[in-house]
C-alpha cells in the first residue's frame, strides 16, 4: 500500500473528458504543477494535441480514445494508466452534455443519450476509479456536477436530475466508505454555476431560441476548484459567488429559490436569438446563421460522452 501524495506534482491523475472544456483546462494546469495526467475522451487527436502541449512544456501526459457509455472502453483508461504509471491518485468524472427545452418537447432519445453519458458513464468510472483506490488504500474521485445537482432548473429537466443523480451517488459513497473503515479514499462533487464553455452549443436546443444563461462564469475557476479539489476534495464545492448563494438559498427557502430560478432560465432563453426547426419526424432543431451543421442531435453523438 502506497502512501497518498500530498503534492500536485506527485500526483496521478485521470481526466475523463479531457478534450475540451473544464477536463482539458485541467489536464494542463495539473501538468504545468508536476501531475502526470492520463486523459481520455473519444475525440484522439485533440487528446494528442494537448499531449503535445502538455510535452513540450516538459509535462508527462498519456491519451487514451474511450467513449464512457462502453464499460469495457472506461476500464481501458485505468490499465492504461497503471502500466504507465503503475497507480491513479486521482480520478476525475468530467463528462456531461445537456438538452435545453419543455421536457415533453425534446424527444425521448435525447432523454435517454443525457443518462447514458452524464450518469451511467459516471458511474462507469467511478467504478473503475474505486476498484483501484481500493487496491491503493486511498484515492480521489471528483465527479463534475453543477448548481443542478443542488437546484433543480426549470428547462433544463433531465441534465439537472442526471446531475442531482451525481451529488446524491456521491454522498452516499461518502457515507459507504465510512461504514467500510476506506476514509482514506474520498469523493468530491464540483458544482458550477453556468458557465461559459462549449457546453451551450453542444447542446440539444429545443427552445427556439439561442442557449444563454444569465451571468455566465469564466470556466478558469471551474479548473481551479477542481485542480484544488485534488488535494483537498469536498463532498460539495459550489463554485464562485453564484452558485454558492444559490446552494445556500435553496437550503433556507428551497420553493421559492426554484421559482425564481425557472424565472431567469425562462426569460434568459426568450432574450435568445430566434431559431428555426427542423420540420422532420424528429424535430431536430437548426442552428442558423452561426457556421454550424445543423441536426444538434448529430452533434450531440459526435462530440458528447467526453466533453
Amino acid at each position: 500500500m502506497s502512501a497518498r501524495p500530498d503534492k500536485l506534482g506527485d500526483l496521478v491523475v485521470v481526466v475523463v473528458g479531457a478534450s475540451s472544456g473544464f477536463g482539458r483546462g485541467s489536464a494542463i494546469k495539473l501538468a504545468a504543477e508536476g501531475s502526470s495526467v492520463v486523459i481520455a475522451a473519444r475525440r484522439k487527436h485533440m487528446l494528442d494535441e494537448i499531449v503535445s502541449e502538455i510535452e513540450s512544456g516538459g509535462g508527462s501526459a498519456l491519451a487514451v480514445e474511450a467513449d464512457v457509455t462502453d464499460p469495457a472502453q472506461v476500464s481501458e483508461i485505468a490499465k492504461s494508466a497503471i502500466n504507465q504509471f503503475g497507480r491513479i491518485d486521482v480520478w476525475i468524472n468530467n463528462v456531461g452534455v445537456g438538452a435545453i427545452g419543455y421536457f415533453w418537447d425534446i424527444p425521448i432519445e435525447d432523454h435517454s443519450r443525457l443518462i447514458d453519458v452524464n450518469l451511467k458513464g459516471l458511474i462507469y468510472g467511478t467504478h473503475v476509479a474505486l476498484d483501484q483506490f481500493i487496491i491503493q488504500g486511498y484515492g480521489t474521485l471528483i465527479n463534475t456536477g453543477s448548481i443542478d445537482s443542488e437546484v433543480p432548473l426549470a428547462l433544463q429537466n433531465t441534465y439537472a436530475a442526471t446531475k442531482a443523480g451525481v451529488l446524491s451517488l456521491s454522498r452516499t459513497l461518502n457515507e459507504e466508505l465510512r461504514l467500510a473503515k476506506m476514509e482514506d479514499i474520498k469523493v468530491g462533487t464540483i458544482m458550477p454555476w453556468a458557465v461559459d464553455t462549449p457546453w451551450w452549443t453542444h447542446a440539444a436546443n429545443y427552445t427556439g431560441h439561442e442557449p444563454r444563461m444569465a451571468m455566465m462564469d469564466d470556466p478558469e475557476i471551474v479548473v481551479d476548484a477542481i485542480v484544488r479539489s485534488c488535494l483537498r476534495p469536498k463532498e460539495e464545492r459550489p463554485v464562485g459567488w453564484k452558485a454558492k448563494a444559490s446552494d445556500m438559498s435553496h437550503h433556507l427557502i428551497p420553493d421559492l429559490t426554484e421559482r425564481l430560478s425557472a424565472n431567469i432560465a425562462k426569460k434568459e432563453s426568450d432574450r435568445g436569438d430566434p431559431r428555426s426547426f427542423h420540420t422532420g419526424a424528429i424535430h431536430e432543431p437548426m442552428l442558423d446563421g452561426m457556421g454550424m451543421d445543423g441536426g444538434i442531435r448529430a452533434r450531440m453523438k459526435r462530440e458528447d460522452a467526453n466533453d
